[in-house]
């Protein structure tokens, strides 16, 4: 068997497809298409040194890998790598490969600590540690049965509340950037983010292929974009909520509940079958609205650190 790991061949469809492939077959639950893995690819900023890198064997690609620099953390040098092997190729060199190549470019471009998201099982977390990472916080990827599970039902927003969705916003986008921007300011996790650049925010996060507009509820209080829900969708059965958040003025009030039942409702209206979510284990009160709306864990992910070394860089 020859194995080799390159770069993704973004200009070669059939490539793009294979790396969305094995990632979906990793990571069942996660709601992606190659159109995206297009994307993600090639509308990341410069200074965030975006890379995806494949493990071929024999022609066959078997295992991904996506890394980059949180250059959008205030702190510098964080690096993050995700290394996924097809579940019936492991054992066979492709996972040690990619995390070898991927930190090597993360050394490269001035990254000092790295971290990467690892299934919670005793194989995946015991090569982790293996090379040098060390389990912090938990994440879970949550599901919800759409087709034949009972959502909670709908209510009438409040006075001076209205519900409108991410299109209403096609021709001025800049208040749900400003929502966008504080509310993953405030989101629980080791690696902060600073979003700030309104055009790289267009490119990679408005017109992202899987962001769906029509499904993406915005809660408008008295005029002002208070509350979100991201829904992201595949073009067939399969719904996942990217991002959910509250302005901090509006805290309290339940408007994070109102947002996702509206488009939960309207996904399953839309056809939909299965609704996906993932889950800071530490964010309480995201927690508590996931189980409210009947959502199950489905798998979990613990974050793994490791520290460069002068040797490594």
């Amino acid at each position: 068997m020859t194995l080799i790991v390159r770069d993704l061949r973004t200009s070669d469809p059939a490539d793009t497809e294979a790396f969305a492939d094995v990632r979906g077959r990793a990571l069942p639950f996660l709601v992606s298409t190659p159109e995206a893995v297009l994307h993600e690819a090639t509308h990341a900023a410069p200074e965030a040194h975006v890379g995806r890198l494949v493990a071929e064997a024999d022609g066959e690609v078997i295992g991904t890998a996506q890394l980059g620099i949180a250059h959008d953390s205030p702190v510098p040098g964080q690096g993050y790598l995700n290394v996924y092997v097809h579940p019936e190729r492991v054992r066979r060199g492709a996972g040690s490969l990619l995390v070898r190549a991927a930190e090597e470019r993360l050394a490269a471009a001035g990254a000092t600590r790295l971290f990467s998201w690892v299934l919670d099982t005793p194989d995946d977390r015991a090569f982790a540690e293996r090379r040098g990472y060390t389990g912090s916080r938990a994440a879970h990827f949550l599901r919800l049965d759409l087709a034949t599970g009972t959502l909670p039902p709908l209510r009438e927003p409040p006075a001076g509340v209205e519900l409108r969705t991410v299109a209403d916003f096609a021709d001025d986008p800049r208040p749900l950037f400003a929502l966008d921007a504080e509310t993953t300011a405030d989101e629980p996790g080791d690696v902060g983010a600073e979003l700030d650049d309104y055009e790289q925010w267009l490119a990679g996060t408005f017109r992202h292929p899987l962001l769906d507009h029509a499904l993406s509820t915005v809660v408008v209080v008295d005029g002002t974009p208070a509350a979100f829900t991201a829904a992201r969708t595949d073009g067939g059965a399969r719904y996942s909520t990217g991002m959910t958040g509250t302005a901090r003025a509006f805290r309290g009030r339940g408007l994070a509940k109102l947002a996702k039942n509206d488009s939960l409702h309207r996904a399953r209206a839309a056809g939909y079958a299965e609704a996906f979510t993932g889950n800071d284990a530490g964010n309480g009160p995201m927690v508590a609205i996931n189980k409210w709306f009947g959502y199950e864990v489905c798998a979990t992910e613990v974050r793994h650190v490791r520290e460069l070394d002068r040797a490594d860089r």
